[in-house]
C-alpha cells in the first residue's frame, strides 16, 4: 500500500535536511517510538507501541537509512517491525523529500507500506486516515525540534513516548472520512 504525506515547517530547508539526517532525534517524534540502539550510522533499532481498543501490541523494528540524496534533499529509509509477542509485522520504504517555501520547508513522505498478521485486520480500511493523524503528530513535533525552546522540544518529544491508540486515532480518522462524504453531497 502506498501512503502520501506531506507537512510544511517553518524553518529552512538545510536546518529541516540536518534535523532528517539525525535519526536518533527523529525516532522519538514518531508517536509511540522509543529509540533502542544506534547499530551504525544507517542502521538503528527502536521499539513501537500500538493500543488497538483493549489489545496493546509492542513492535521491534530495525530502521535502515538506504539513500540519501543532499543535493534533491531526498532520504529514504526503510524500517522492518515485528510484533514483540505475535505473528504481526510491518515493512515499510518511506521517501522523505524537502522542498523550500517562502516561510519554511515543505515535507513529502512516500510510504510504501505492507502489513501481516493482526495489525492488518485491525487497520483494514482506516490505514490512510490513520497514518495521516500519525504523520500531523510527528510533524508537530518536527517543528518543535525546528523551531521551539529546548524545553518545549524536550516536552514535544516527551508527549510522542505514549503508545499509540489505533482505537482514540482511529476514531478521529472516521470522523474525517465520514466528514470528507458529507461534504462531497
Amino acid at each position: 500500500m502506498k501512503l502520501e504525506n506531506s507537512f510544511e515547517v517553518e524553518a529552512p530547508p538545510e536546518r529541516a535536511w540536518d534535523l532528517l539526517m539525525d535519526v536518533p532525534r527523529v525516532i522519538p517524534c514518531m508517536p509511540g517510538a522509543e529509540l533502542v540502539e544506534t547499530l551504525n550510522g544507517d542502521r538503528w533499532k527502536a521499539k513501537m507501541a500500538v493500543k488497538l481498543g483493549p489489545i496493546s501490541l509492542t513492535f521491534d523494528t530495525d530502521v535502515t537509512r538506504e539513500a540519501t540524496d543532499e543535493q534533491a534533499r531526498r532520504a529514504t529509509l526503510g524500517a522492518s517491525a515485528r510484533e514483540t509477542r505475535g505473528k504481526g509485522s510491518a515493512r515499510a520504504t518511506i521517501e522523505s523529500t524537502l522542498s523550500e517555501l517562502e516561510q519554511g520547508t515543505r515535507v513529502d513522505i512516500v510510504t510504501d507500506l505492507a502489513l501481516s498478521g493482526p495489525v492488518a485486520v485491525y487497520g483494514r480500511g482506516l490505514i490512510a486516515d490513520v497514518t495521516n493523524e500519525l504523520v500531523t503528530s510527528f510533524a508537530g513535533c518536527l517543528q518543535a525540534q525546528l523551531e521551539a525552546s529546548p524545553e518545549e522540544a524536550q516536552a514535544a518529544v516527551a508527549a510522542q513516548a505514549k503508545p499509540v491508540s489505533g482505537f482514540r486515532v482511529g476514531l478521529r480518522a472516521l470522523f474525517r472520512r465520514v466528514g470528507r462524504i458529507f461534504k462531497r453531497r
